[in-house]
């Protein structure tokens, strides 16, 4: 009888301590969310790195801006990788979030692409222009056009928050038609430029070498790896950073990201 209780007690001290492994590993796996070409930066770039430090990664691809904040906020990602620093404050007054920065990461630049013209020089009076019509993309594609000769700018306007309403000069007469910004690379049979998201030009078949401009950018407009304010110090949001900063990662940049502009710490 003695036997029988010792064996039913070493099978229940068995059963514990597996679910408390069961339990422990659950707590490491994560999922992390992204746009193209983002996830493909997450799956070869950082995946690898946490896989080491012992997580269960899955990189969930998105197709918009909004789903991977909102599945942020409901846990259904652990952190992603889209935004920058603009969009995530915005998107974080508007939608009653608290959302914070763990680093920057190559971002893919919006580039003028055109069907009709090989270069800027070749630009006549008249043509269109198709930029994202949502206000920082807006912005940067205006910029690229201030930026290389073809417009010029309010100097009091925001530059964040630019508009064609702050268009003081447009000595081509070029036409501006705001569309949504994952439609841009589409109106390029229809219009004579295009101002086009990296991501979007990507995810289309658009090879960034062919822009014949692209922005430069900004700080605040590089993209960057989000969670939500209560995980900044968490050690996932730890590991997130160290992966990006690794050798390996910049290796894979080097390899398969070779046009995306660089955050200012990776050039130090």
């Amino acid at each position: 009888m003695k036997r029988f209780k010792v064996f039913i007690s070493a099978a229940l001290l068995i059963g514990i301590l597996a679910g408390c492994g069961a339990s422990g590993e659950s707590e490491k796996k994560i999922t992390l969310g992204a746009t193209v070409p983002y996830s493909d930066m997450l799956e070869k770039g950082v995946k690898p790195y946490l896989e080491q430090k012992g997580y269960a990664v899955e990189v969930k691809e998105f197709n918009d801006y909004v789903q991977p904040n909102i599945s942020l906020k409901s846990g259904s990602l652990d952190a992603n990788l889209f935004q920058h620093k603009v969009y995530m404050d915005a998107f974080s007054e508007e939608n009653d979030m608290k959302l914070a920065s763990v680093i920057t990461v190559p971002t893919a630049p919006i580039g003028i692409y055109s069907k009709k013209y090989k270069s800027i020089d070749e630009i006549k009076p008249g043509s269109t222009v198709s930029l994202a019509n949502d206000p920082t993309n807006l912005a940067r594609g205006l910029t690229v056009l201030r930026d290389n000769g073809l417009i010029e700018i309010d100097s009091s306007a925001n530059p964040l928050r630019v508009s064609e309403k702050d268009v003081t000069k447009n000595p081509k007469n070029l036409k501006f038609q705001p569309v949504e910004a994952a439609q841009t690379p589409r109106t390029l049979d229809s219009v004579d430029l295009a101002a086009v998201n990296g991501n979007f030009a990507l995810s289309s078949g658009l090879d960034l070498k062919d822009a014949l401009v692209k922005d430069k950018l900004p700080e605040e407009i590089i993209n960057r790896i989000v969670v939500l304010e209560k995980d900044k110090n968490s050690q996932l949001a730890k590991d997130l950073k160290a992966a990006v900063e690794s050798g390996a990662f910049k290796k894979v940049i080097q390899s398969d990201f070779e046009e995306f502009h660089k955050p200012d710490w990776m050039n130090k």
